[in-house]
């Protein structure tokens, strides 16, 4: 096998990136690494690096620079829709350099993605129920993955290690523009006050989920379980600017459509730093479309006990839609999502979607689920000790062509 020289640009918060490189570095290969913010470096430590201070506009030239004259022959990054990483995907692929696009995983939550030039809306994986079909038959039936523990404090933590040292990114990498739209200072803020108003609305949402799960069977409930409202899947993949503007449509459609008797539960994310006031929208949309009694918010819960009861699930083009599928459920995407395709997902327009009773192909999502594993799957984690440790171990094998 020969040696390759990766160049590794933007990953997660936390030491993922740095593991990767440490294994691929023990097999032989050259690893080098750009750095847009402090936390990057931070959490890389392996040296061999470049620290890019800006501005945007010469980030083409500078990586022209880069591959030439390192001799790269691979880039690894996390996320294809960054700033910085949109022009370093597009000179690469000119260039004929094999692009790594790590992502969360499209199956939760012991996978982690990684695909060739792309990834979810930019993913090469077709939209095709017959291709699906085909490449199932040679391929074993995937399981959950070998487990693993990730605590939700353990990655709160590295986020932090990570974004702690923001306030010196405008002196150091002054040029640089984040894929984070806030500041990390106002989105902790933000998480402080939301977990404590959990602590009074739990209450609440318990019982509107009481009420709403008794009354299914004769007020069926549909459900909208939202993204992060700085999510890049909506603002590229999706008709949406953000999370609100797709909320207000999907409201709208449900009042003007929907049968009198159903309901609308709609449910944050768990993840959510609460910089948008969901409940304040929601209660004026409720009061303009005379939906009282029909539609509900929640902002705790679990979504598998509302999977197995709910009449129909609205995406925009969340992870949930795959798992509503495996549910049985009927399920619309309103953006673009790999599982967006006839047999999976109800395929015309959202106004219909109220009355009509779509049951998914269980055979085919069955073959799309171990079809996508196999080609774009990789079990572990980014956010533990023991996941770091899978996740490497399969990546290693996947990027230097052993896997």
């Amino acid at each position: 096998m020969s040696a390759r020289n990766y160049l590794f640009l933007q990953g997660v918060c936390s030491p993922f990136f740095a593991s990767l490189g440490r294994a691929l570095r023990q097999h032989g290969h050259d690893v080098r690494k750009v750095n847009f913010t402090v936390g990057d470096r931070v959490y890389w430590g392996l040296g061999n690096t470049v620290s890019y201070r800006g501005p945007m506009r010469a980030l083409p030239q500078f990586y022209a620079d880069e591959y030439e004259r390192h001799g790269t022959t691979d880039i690894v990054l996390f996320g294809d829709c960054r700033p910085v990483h949109q022009p370093a995907i597009a000179l690469a692929k000119q260039m004929g350099i094999h692009v790594h696009v790590f992502e969360e995983g499209y199956f939760r939550p012991y996978w982690v993605t990684l695909e060739r030039d792309g990834v979810n809306g930019n993913s090469a994986l077709p939209r095709d129920p017959k291709w699906y079909r085909e490449h199932a038959r040679a391929l074993p039936s995937y399981g959950n993955g070998e487990p693993f523990t990730a605590s939700f404090w353990r990655r709160a933590v590295y986020d932090v290690g990570y974004n702690i040292w923001a306030g010196l990114n405008p002196v150091l990498h002054r040029g640089v523009s984040s894929h984070v739209p806030y500041n990390p200072a106002v989105e902790y803020l933000s998480y402080v006050r939301r977990g404590m108003r959990l602590q009074t609305r739990a209450r609440r949402d318990a019982s509107i989920l009481q009420r709403i799960m008794t009354e299914a069977e004769k007020r069926p409930f549909f459900l909208f379980p939202l993204q992060i409202n700085t999510d890049a899947q909506v603002r590229f993949h999706s008709p949406f600017s953000c999370v609100a503007d797709a909320l207000r449509y999907v409201v709208e459609s449900f009042a003007a459509h929907a049968p009198q008797l159903c309901r609308l539960l709609v449910k944050a994310h768990p993840l959510d730093p609460g910089l948008v006031n969901y409940h304040k929208m929601i209660a004026a949309l409720s009061k303009q479309l005379g939906l009282a009694d029909r539609l509900f918010y929640i902002e705790s819960g679990v979504l598998p006990p509302l999977l197995d009861r709910t009449r129909g699930v609205v995406t925009i083009n969340s992870t949930t839609g795959a798992s509503a599928i495996l549910h049985g459920r009927s399920t619309i995407a309103l953006g673009k999502a790999i599982y967006d395709m006839p047999g999976l997902t109800f395929q015309d327009p959202l106004q219909t979607f109220w009355r009509e009773h779509y049951v998914p192909d269980n055979k085919l999502f069955s073959a799309f689920r171990n079809v996508v594993i196999h080609h774009t799957q990789l079990n572990g984690g980014f956010y533990s000790t023991d996941g770091i440790a899978l996740a490497t171990q399969h990546a290693v094998a996947r990027l230097t062509g052993n896997a």
